[in-house]
């Protein structure tokens, strides 16, 4: 029976454009691998597997996907096997079907391509890791004003603030990571949805694909979404905390606040104002991220509830939505990084507003308790009188803290230089030596555990990429292997 126009014009020339793009180095893989599977278990006939090991070997993925959709087919996989078929005997060819279903044969290409989408996105983070950290060492010492509210706050460091941002990553990374160990699982052998009666090996399917094992359950195997929603939250997380960074940097970059200067070549101008300096990679990496999460929202939405089973929902049409979300997460990242590998602060300016606005006054409160001997909420019932005393204007401090003391009954007497070191905002984040804190001891242990915990997400990253390309070596050789077999 025909394909309707409108379904093939719809959906299924869609679906086909995808998959040949996307799926088809998977689908071939998993051609290997079950074949190498059913050859060892003694399931398929020497002599079959030899041939069609040979056929295998020579499909041309650049020629399938050259193909123009022509509704002679349903999809990708019949393609495909139409062409393993007309490649030898038609008996033999069908023999590589056996103990599955393109319904784990999906779920399966699906994982594969998903885990390929975490680890670029996980590359992508460790990089933004490494830049930001490299700021914050070159900016150790630099203070500026922290806001609450969007008011000036309290001084800190800039190496504080980004290190908070590098944090927030460093648990972004793991998020990721812990999606790809659920992904990482191969549904290859669960076929329809309840298994086999011929005596396949799933592990090994799974070792010759690169899973670190196969799927449990063979009906979860192919009903589940959630392996595809965890990975979903897990960049959603990363993208609301990358966006309110963005954020922030863009403020920091206008002409009022003055801090952030992009370099040249991440900066556009005007079409009729050529005094203009437009932050437009950050503005990209906001609307990447933005149309990310967006993304990622949409695809937990297109599974809600949808029956638990086989369903389209989680199938063909969910795909390139999946693969857009993790490409644009990917884009938005890698872009800010590069932004800010390049930028440069500044010092000066920040270091100003760090000495207005009374920010460093939670520091003097402090000094009057711990130093002093007075009660905080006495200390800062004291510091707040003072500040009101002093009508805007610093230089009268000394005498409205003098005042603020005796009103309140407080026999203190603070020096003037006392005072003025007490407000200096390198005192304020000097004395800040709690864990966490924009203290120099402190920072450095945290810069040191941040450090090293960079160079071992590197490396587990880099251990997951070479079982990978591993797995894809001893795939080829083992196919290799059989199709040279004596006849």
């Amino acid at each position: 029976m025909p394909f309707a126009a409108d379904y093939v014009r719809w959906v299924l020339d869609d679906n086909f454009e995808d998959a040949k793009t996307r799926l088809l180095d998977p689908l071939l893989a998993i051609h290997d691998a079950h074949l190498v599977m059913l050859a060892e278990c003694g399931i398929l006939p020497a002599d079959d597997a030899r041939r069609l090991a040979v056929v295998l070997e020579a499909i041309d993925p650049a020629a399938i996907r050259a193909t123009t959709y022509d509704a002679t087919y349903e999809d990708l996989f019949f393609l495909v096997e139409r062409l393993i078929a007309g490649s030898c005997d038609a008996g033999v060819g069908g023999r590589l079907h056996t103990a599955r279903s393109r319904n784990d044969i999906d779920m399966t290409m699906y994982r594969i391509r998903l885990r390929e989408e975490i680890l670029h996105v996980a590359r992508a983070v460790l990089a933004l890791r490494e830049v930001l950290l490299a700021q914050a060492v070159r900016h150790r010492d630099t203070v500026f004003p922290a806001h609450t509210h969007t008011q000036p706050a309290q001084p800190t460091t800039v190496a504080h603030y980004l290190h908070a941002v590098v944090e927030q990553l460093e648990r972004d990374s793991v998020r990721l990571a812990a999606a790809l160990a659920t992904v990482n699982r191969c549904p290859l052998g669960a076929c329809a949805i309840t298994g086999t009666g011929f005596p396949i090996a799933r592990d090994r399917t799974a070792d010759l694909l690169g899973f670190d094992g196969p799927t449990g359950n063979t009906y979860g195997s192919i009903a589940t979404a959630d392996y595809v929603i965890e990975a979903a939250a897990a960049a959603a997380n990363l993208l609301v905390g990358c966006g309110r960074f963005v954020q922030d940097l863009l403020l920091w970059s206008t002409v009022e606040v003055g801090y952030l200067r992009l370099a040249d070549g991440f900066v556009q101008t005007s079409s009729i104002m050529p005094q203009k300096r437009n932050p437009v990679a950050l503005e990209h990496a906001r609307s990447l991220m933005s149309k990310a999460l967006g993304q990622m929202l949409a695809v937990v939405q297109a599974v809600h509830n949808t029956p638990f089973g086989d369903i389209v929902d989680t199938e063909d049409d969910l795909q390139p939505l999946v693969a857009a979300a993790f490409r644009d997460t990917r884009r938005g990242v890698a872009v800010l990084a590069a932004a800010m590998r390049e930028a440069e602060l500044d010092v000066a300016r920040m270091a100003a507003r760090a000495e207005s606005s009374w920010v460093t006054v939670t520091e003097l409160a402090d000094t009057l308790a711990r130093r002093h001997g007075l009660p905080f909420a006495a200390a800062h019932a004291v510091t707040a009188d003072a500040i009101g005393r002093c009508g805007g204007d610093r230089a009268r401090l000394p005498a409205a803290l003098a005042a603020a003391l005796a009103a309140g009954g407080h026999a203190v007497a603070m020096s003037d230089d006392e005072l003025w070191e007490t407000l200096s905002p390198a005192n304020f984040v000097r004395l800040r030596e709690t864990p966490g804190g924009p203290g120099p001891a402190a920072m450095a242990r945290a810069m040191a555990a941040s450090h090293a915990s960079l160079e071992a997400d590197a490396q587990q990253l880099a251990d997951v990429e070479s079982k990978l390309a591993a797995a894809a070596e001893r795939r080829s050789a083992a196919v290799a292997a059989i199709a040279r077999q004596r006849p």
